[in-house]
Order: structure tokens, then sequence, then C-alpha cells
């Protein structure tokens, strides 16, 4: 019986996830992607935190990075295969890195998106995370601008409140194995 309620698997990015993820990269952000040796790169790097999603077929459909850096983290990509988009995958890949965070006792999380993502833009902000400047011309593929995002620190009661009533109502829409 469908349930209409997605499946995945989420777990460490491997070394064995990078052809998928490469087909991924380019799928999503077309012509200016980064290269399987740049993720080959971010898998070695210690400070590089960074997960692939599965459908139950066992194929790659989304993959989700961060950097933690004392008690910051940087989130570096989010990208959803276009046919998953919509399906709250984003959102579960964005929990699984706060979750990490909070694990890594990790207070404070920014990232950059495209002042045009309005999606990832509704979806950060439905996390406490705040715009608090622009950097002007910071995508090279069309020169657009980036909105930089924080989030207060996660341990405060009220983000911690909000974010785990955003984490029931998700549970709602997709099972995470």
């Amino acid at each position: 019986m469908d349930t209409g309620i997605l499946t995945v698997k989420i777990k460490p990015m491997e070394k064995a996830d990078l052809d998928s993820v490469v087909l991924l990269e380019e799928n999503a952000y077309g012509q200016h992607h980064w290269s399987k040796d740049s993720f080959m790169s971010e898998l070695s790097n210690e400070l590089a935190k960074y997960f692939s999603a599965f459908n139950e077929k066992n194929e790659l459909i989304a993959y989700a990075g961060c950097w933690q850096i004392l008690e910051e983290a940087h989130i570096t990509t989010i990208a959803v295969s276009p046919e998953y988009r919509r399906k709250s995958l984003g959102e579960a890949l964005l929990v699984t890195l706060l979750d990490k965070c909070y694990r890594d006792m990790i207070k404070y999380i920014t990232l950059e998106v495209r002042v045009s993502n309005k999606p990832a833009i509704s979806l950060y902000e439905k996390y406490d995370f705040k715009s608090l400047g622009v950097r002007k011309g910071y995508y090279q593929d069309n020169n657009e601008d980036a909105l930089i995002m924080w989030t207060e620190n996660i341990f405060y009661d009220k983000f911690k409140s909000d974010y785990e009533k955003n984490v029931y109502a998700l549970r709602e829409k997709i099972n995470v194995l």
C-alpha cells in the first residue's frame, strides 16, 4: 500500500557514492559544478561532514554537506535530484546536518543561498535561519548575489522548540532510515 510517504536512507557519504554524486551535481547545477576531485577532497577533510540519500532502489537521490569549525558549521551544499524535489528530501538532509551539529556541540550554522532560490530560503527560514547580509556576485555562472544566512545558538530554547516541531511535522512526510 502506497502511503505517499517517501522512504529514504541517509548515511555518511562514501567514496563509492562519488560517481553518482557528480552526476547529480551536474544535473542539479549545470556547467558550474564541483568535480569528483572536489568531493574526494571534501571526504578526506576532517572538518567536512557529508551525507548521501538513497531511495528504496538504493539509487543516490540527494546529498548534503557542511564544514564544522570550532562552534560553527558552514553548510556547503544541499542537492536533490530534480524528480525528488518538493518531497521534503532537502529538509530531511538539513535536519541530518542539524542533528550532526547537535551531536558535535556546534552552536551556530551559516550558509549562502542564491537570492532567487525562494524554496530554499523558505526552508532555511522555517528552521530559524536569518538573512544577515548579501555576497554580491557570489555565483560564478551568472554573477547572482547570495544571501548570507545564520542561525542563533541552536541550543537556545526557542530554536530547539521550533526545531522539534519542524522535525515532528517532517516525520509525517518522509521516512528516513
